[in-house]
């Protein structure tokens, strides 16, 4: 481990929204992490019969990741495509050079501190503890999420005991190793994507009985995910990690969302990023940034909230966003 350890970081680009927030990543990297020395790889799914339409980002948007230092890699959809488009995280993650470290982010995701003084232990992977219980889903004939995270990690021959947060209730789920996947990270990349897609192809077309009634669209990523940490001897970010999901990146999932509830320094930040007439003569092609931040729709969001005394729930964020005409995705 070492802080001055260098990595590479993986983001997924195509057609449509993910294009323009990989513009605003790249950005968002080279202005807040000018020190960062790996390569920014923006992995682009390939046309095949996966895709009813072609996948790849348009000219003017691969153009300007160029500009901004990122480099495109081609990769081949053999398992998931466009009714699993999650899944592109999960098979992208083999294109990257073997045996060079790497942080995969969320392309929903801007840099806004220095993340090459984050210190990585890329031994020990982990991922993003931003999440809600989101998945399993309380059914009427549910075994519990004991016998449900169990048959998984059963299926895979990994110890489940060591995986659990004793210091949260029996039953409660955040006892169980559960993460959300907008960012995760380990050693080698081409270890780490095999048993990612091994693993959510076996989950995905042969579950365990016991979570025959639970949907795993769109959760088959973060199923998954925990059981590939723990095998690699991963697991819960510790504190020397809170500048992710904290002052050196945030997830924002959607641009309303960004206004609504980010601090002040994520607004800024993205609309310094935003700013510069080359990545806006980009950015504006794609409605909700150039509303949002743009013509300023982001701050009449904004002036809905109070940041420091949010609705509890995203639910009741979004629907008073929606509530006001504001919503956009």
């Amino acid at each position: 481990m070492s802080k001055k350890q260098k990595f590479n970081i993986l983001i997924i680009g195509q057609s449509g929204r993910l294009g323009y927030e990989a513009v605003l990543f790249a950005a968002s990297l080279r202005h807040y992490s000018p020190k960062f020395s790996g390569t920014l790889y923006v992995a682009e799914p390939q046309p095949n019969d996966r895709w009813p339409n072609d996948p790849r980002m348009p000219t003017p948007v691969k153009e300007a990741l160029a500009e901004l230092g990122a480099t495109i890699l081609p990769f081949e959809n053999r398992h998931f495509g466009a009714y699993y488009p999650y899944g592109n995280k999960i098979e992208a993650i083999s294109a990257l050079p073997a045996g060079e470290p790497f942080v995969f982010f969320d392309t929903d995701t801007l840099i806004t501190g220095d993340i090459t003084k984050v210190p990585f232990d890329f031994d020990k992977p982990a991922a993003s503890m931003r999440r809600e219980g989101t998945w399993p889903e309380e059914e009427l004939y549910w075994p519990g999420y004991t016998e449900i995270w169990k048959s998984l990690y059963d299926k895979f021959g990994l110890e489940f005991e060591s995986s659990l947060d004793l210091s949260k209730p029996d039953e409660y789920w955040q006892r169980y190793l559960y993460f959300n996947a907008g960012w995760f990270f380990y050693k080698d990349p081409a270890e780490f994507g095999k048993r990612f897609t091994d693993w959510a192809v076996q989950v995905r077309d042969d579950r365990p009985e016991e979570m025959v009634v639970q949907s795993i669209d769109p959760w088959l990523d973060q199923i998954v995910l925990p059981l590939v940490i723990h095998s690699f001897g991963g697991g819960r970010p510790g504190p020397e990690l809170d500048g992710l999901d904290g002052n050196v990146s945030c997830h924002y999932r959607l641009f309303p969302m960004l206004y609504a509830r980010e601090s002040d320094h994520v607004v800024n930040a993205l609309e310094t990023v935003a700013a510069p007439n080359k990545v806006k003569k980009v950015l504006k092609q794609y409605e909700p940034i150039k509303r949002m931040v743009y013509q300023g729709r982001g701050k009449k969001v904004r002036e809905l909230f109070d940041q420091n005394d949010l609705p509890r729930r995203e639910k009741q964020i979004r629907n008073r966003i929606k509530s006001n005409g504001f919503w956009m995705r």
